[in-house]
């Protein structure tokens, strides 16, 4: 207690300058001192924050995760993607786990636990030694300025009991400073320790980095081992929308030879539409529209409900063409047609038209060879539907080719509907000398329409016409490529087949609109629509479409 009570006089004392007070570390020492706290604080909270960031011994929540996904496969099975999906990844985010729960190991040995070392018992310590050297410089200041009080007012009346007290000060103040001379010394020791440990101590946030580094390397490669397995099941899953798809990769991924949605269409109509009045023209209402495409987006058989709405079915195919990101006369041969259909000559236009059409990839030429010959089926039945060459060619063919150049609906409808109109009412109206073999329209076998085993081609038996490349000609068996030589331009197919001249096509054939009347190849242009006609009329068609798409229930255009 007496000992307390002279350390508080003297700090006292020293407080207001009444005493002197012993410096005992040096400059170095004391700036040491000063970062010790600052380190203390900052790897605390460092620590801290470490450890909030980690789960400790709770779980995981990828691995709660995990067992979600897992389930979940489970409960659908492989027969569904998501099953298979979910499944997968189930097993990729528990791995994802295992490395967190080892890399969270690895921080709190490597990292958090050494910092704790740190901030919560070195430095303390250090700290610890300066305040008890604090209060031993206290000590030896106390027994100094006591001892020097003393022999500043000897007693003469018992100077014995001076002497004594005097050097009984005198011991007590060699013991203070012996103390505080050994634990400056340790204290020095730790300091300097401190300070040249720095580095290392620095070096914990380093491997701080590099453990969450190899961490997510680790979580990286594991993710890249499973995507190819994923990617893979993806890839194979054949059950993905038609509408909006290239035409080849639906094709594909379905071992089709016909688009599911031309196909289905074309039967539902051969079955139920063909005399239906306005097909192509009317707009059908939205929800029936919607709920269709759906249903043949998911490769739904189940089409019973539709066939007593044609003009659903009708909008469906013409949505489908529409959508597919390449048109299905396809981008590249654009100039091409356009060219062909710029001829002049009848006859040599639509020998031009059938070189372009035979430079059609294999796929978009088949299923414009089965549009196209159900379209003159349906061009046949015009008397009721209404639904002439002319007719059909106006709605669709600017759902089968436009330019790549982008622009407003109404601007690609401008630049594209004369040419476009009149090349497909051409090869309507001459669909059995285009694609003079007949086609079985159930080419999937999963529709089932009775009489219809096939295009009863209306040109056969009357017509001997010759293509380019056919092997046979009236003129001779040897190919004729001199006979556009007269003609600024000429068509080729291939090296392998022949041009021959336009007057191999025969200048009669059957009328598509008036069975008595003939009909003239030469003459083929005079029952177009013409050509402002035909604009102003898909202009129109194509405002009424849109305006209508949403609309209830379809009317007339």
């Amino acid at each position: 207690m007496k000992k307390q009570f002279n350390r508080m006089k003297q700090l006292a004392n020293q407080t207001v300058g009444r005493a002197e007070k012993t410096e005992v570390l040096s400059d170095d020492l004391l700036m040491i001192e000063r970062r010790l706290e600052n380190v203390r604080l900052v790897s605390h909270n460092a620590h801290k924050r470490m450890v909030m960031c980690l789960q400790g011994n709770k779980k995981l929540p990828l691995t709660a995760l995990s067992q979600s996904m897992l389930d979940g496969g489970s409960q659908l099975g492989d027969e569904s993607l998501i099953g298979k999906m979910m499944e997968v990844c189930g097993e990729a985010e528990s791995k994802l786990a295992f490395e967190q729960s080892q890399h969270e190991v690895q921080l709190e040995r490597d990292v958090l636990e050494p910092l704790s070392q740190l901030a919560e018992v070195d430095i303390p310590n250090i700290l610890k030694q300066r305040k008890h050297l604090a209060k031993l410089v206290l000590d030896f200041d106390s027994a100094k300025a006591r001892c020097q009080a003393t022999k500043a007012y000897p007693s003469a009346a018992n100077a014995q009991a001076m002497a004594a007290k005097v050097d009984t000060l005198k011991e007590e103040m060699d013991e203070a400073q012996n103390k505080m001379e050994i634990c400056k010394d340790q204290l020095a020791a730790d300091m300097y320790s401190f300070s040249s440990k720095e580095g290392e101590y620095a070096r914990y946030y380093v491997l701080l980095l590099e453990a969450q580094a190899e961490y997510h390397r680790r979580a990286l490669a594991s993710i890249e081992s499973v995507l190819p397995s994923i990617q893979s099941q993806q890839d194979k899953w054949t059950e993905k929308p038609a509408f909006g798809t290239a035409l080849e990769e639906h094709l594909k991924r379905t071992n089709r030879e016909i688009a599911l949605p031309i196909e289905a269409c074309i039967m539902m109509l051969l079955e139920t539409g063909m005399q239906e009045e306005g097909l192509f023209r009317i707009a059908a209402g939205a929800s029936k529209l919607k709920k269709l495409k759906a249903a043949l987006d998911c490769s739904t058989s189940q089409l019973e409900e539709f066939y007593s709405d044609p003009h659903a079915v009708a909008g469906a195919l013409k949505s489908y063409l529409r959508e597919l990101p390449e048109p299905l006369m396809t981008y590249q041969l654009y100039e091409e047609w356009i060219q062909a259909s710029n001829v002049s000559d009848p006859d040599k236009r639509l020998q031009a038209l059938w070189v372009v059409c035979d430079m059609l990839p294999k796929a978009n030429k088949s299923n414009f060879r089965y549009l196209v010959k159900f379209l003159a089926k349906l061009a046949l039945e015009s008397d009721v539907n209404k639904m002439t060459a002319s007719n059909i060619s106006i709605v669709l063919g600017p759902n089968l080719l436009w330019a790549k150049t982008e622009g407003s609906l109404a601007e690609m409808a401008a630049t594209t509907s004369v040419h476009v109109v009149s090349i497909i009412e051409l090869i309507i109206n001459h669909a059995s000398w285009f694609f003079p073999e007949d086609v079985d329209f159930n080419v999937s076998g999963m529709f089932a329409m009775p009489g219809c085993p096939g295009t009863p081609d209306s040109e056969a038996g009357t017509i001997d016409r010759r293509r380019p490349g056919s092997q046979g000609s009236l003129e001779s068996d040897t190919p004729r490529k001199d006979r556009y030589k007269s003609h600024p331009c000429n068509y080729r197919h291939d090296s392998n087949s022949t041009v021959v001249s336009a007057s191999y096509v025969v200048a009669s054939e059957p009328s598509f609109y008036n069975s008595s009347s003939s009909y003239s190849v030469s003459e083929s242009r005079k029952c177009s629509v013409p050509a402002l006609l035909s604009a102003v009329l898909l202009l129109v068609w194509y405002v009424q479409n849109e305006s209508n798409s949403s609309s209830p229930a379809g009317h007339h255009t």
